[in-house]
């Protein structure tokens, strides 16, 4: 619905590529302004560019999110750009493989760093100015890898699990004050995520049949199919919807 986030000042992280780049694509298309954050530079000028008809409304800004100094700069600059804050995307995150008996410690904490402390120091920034805000949102990424059995992705899904727990805690803490916190669960989107992504030589694929689910004969999801959910309840359309997970996963989970 073209205009449903006409004038809403949004802060997406992960914009420079796949899930990132589609929420930034679709909120632009429905009239917000947004601001995209990556650590990715060359990544947020591709979006830059696939935005260019809607310029006037995108500022790209590089960050890490695992970086408490590198949030706090990217939510100072998007408030000040945007003149306030309404809805935060975290749709920033990793994805490494390994078996868990051979896992480094460096790769626990990589992972465990970006996807769920970078989540919380990206909400720990934001949250002075969504509050402020009329109709504030904010969208955590849990992935279905927190609920069915992944192998190789203990931390991974370690990480995800976390981001629920936190998302939950937000949504009861501040409800009072008007904020609405939900998590997106995406099953198999085609991302840089999932076509990079190295799995052990070894790896059983007999294991990994729920990362894709039954629609389409089971292939891959796209970022428009999470940026159009991302869009909906961000929007006063859901409204009524808080402290949520919402599965975008084809059915992976049934």
């Amino acid at each position: 619905m073209q205009g449903r986030h006409d004038g809403r000042r949004v802060l997406v992280t992960g914009a420079g590529s796949g899930i990132g780049r589609g929420i930034v694509l679709r909120m632009l298309e429905e009239g917000a302004r947004v601001v995209g954050g990556d650590i990715d530079e060359r990544g947020l000028k591709g979006t830059a560019e696939a935005a260019a008809d809607r310029a006037d409304r995108l500022l790209t800004v590089p960050v890490d999110i695992s970086d408490q100094d590198s949030a706090q700069a990217a939510c100072a600059t998007a408030t000040d750009h945007l003149g306030g804050l309404d809805v935060l995307v975290n749709a920033a995150g990793i994805m490494r493989a390994a078996h868990t008996h051979e896992m480094s410690l460096e790769l626990w904490n990589q992972v465990i760093n970006v996807n769920l402390t970078g989540t919380f120091l990206m909400c720990r920034a934001a949250l002075p100015q969504l509050l402020q805000s009329d109709h504030p949102v904010i969208v955590n990424f849990s992935s279905t890898a927190a609920f069915g059995s992944n192998p190789y992705m203990a931390a991974y899904s370690a990480s995800k699990g976390g981001v629920n727990a936190l998302t939950h805690s937000l949504a009861l803490e501040y409800v009072k004050q008007g904020l609405r916190a939900v998590n997106i669960v995406p099953g198999g989107i085609t991302t840089g995520i999932t076509d990079n992504l190295a799995l052990p030589a070894d790896a059983d694929w007999g294991l990994m049949a729920r990362l894709t689910g039954w629609i389409n004969g089971g292939a891959l999801g796209n970022p428009a199919d999470i940026a159009g959910v991302v869009a909906m309840v961000t929007s006063k359309d859901g409204r009524y919807i808080t402290g949520s997970e919402i599965r975008v996963d084809g059915g992976a989970l049934m």
